[in-house]
């Protein structure tokens, strides 16, 4: 099973080039509308799964843990917000359009903050069993993760837990209903 860092890093790879791809002028908008909702799947369950074990772990185990966790959580927050409204936009919308550009940059600048200033200092760290073991985890976690975006929803690994369970279920329930993703 990969490390902590091969599965976010394999997630932040799909959203870089999910966002090149939208970002691209050659794109249709039906293929837009589906990059948007594969993206809002993919960013759905792995900002849920980090924010119930990752960040957790950057709290326990780092000096400066709150304080880069807090930070995280704030750009993850925001991001999840503009995603919500993205996924509700028709593409070729200026909103859309809007939407895609402020996600993109928001999304870029979270990944960088990922994985170049926590990134470095949990890898001081953690042993490579922990890291496997988160690792493990987080790709566990995924499969049964929210499908969409819930900016309301506690950031708080307990609070994620209870009410994360029930939002999936819903979300996978809408999903089926709506042939959606």
């Amino acid at each position: 099973m990969p490390d902590v860092f091969t599965v976010l890093g394999a997630d932040h790879q799909k959203v870089l080039q999910a966002l090149d791809a939208l970002t691209a002028s050659t794109t249709l908008a039906a293929s837009k509308d589906e990059l948007v909702s594969q993206l809002v799947i993919d960013e759905s369950k792995h900002e849920a799964v980090e924010e119930m074990y990752f960040w957790p772990t950057v709290r326990e185990k780092l000096p400066n843990g709150d304080e880069l966790a807090d930070h995280a959580l704030q750009q993850e927050q925001e991001g999840e917000e503009v995603l919500d409204e993205l996924r509700k936009s028709e593409p070729g919308d200026s909103e859309f359009l809007r939407l895609v550009a402020a996600f993109t940059t928001a999304g870029r600048e979270h990944i960088a903050y990922e994985e170049l200033q926590v990134w470095p200092a949990l890898r001081t760290v953690l042993s490579p069993d922990e890291a496997m073991e988160l690792g493990t985890e987080i790709e566990s976690a995924k499969k049964t993760g929210p499908t969409r975006p819930h900016p309301g929803a506690p950031d708080s690994p307990g609070g994620l837990e209870t009410t994360g369970m029930a939002a999936a279920a819903v979300d996978r329930a809408r999903d089926a209903v709506a042939r959606w993703g």
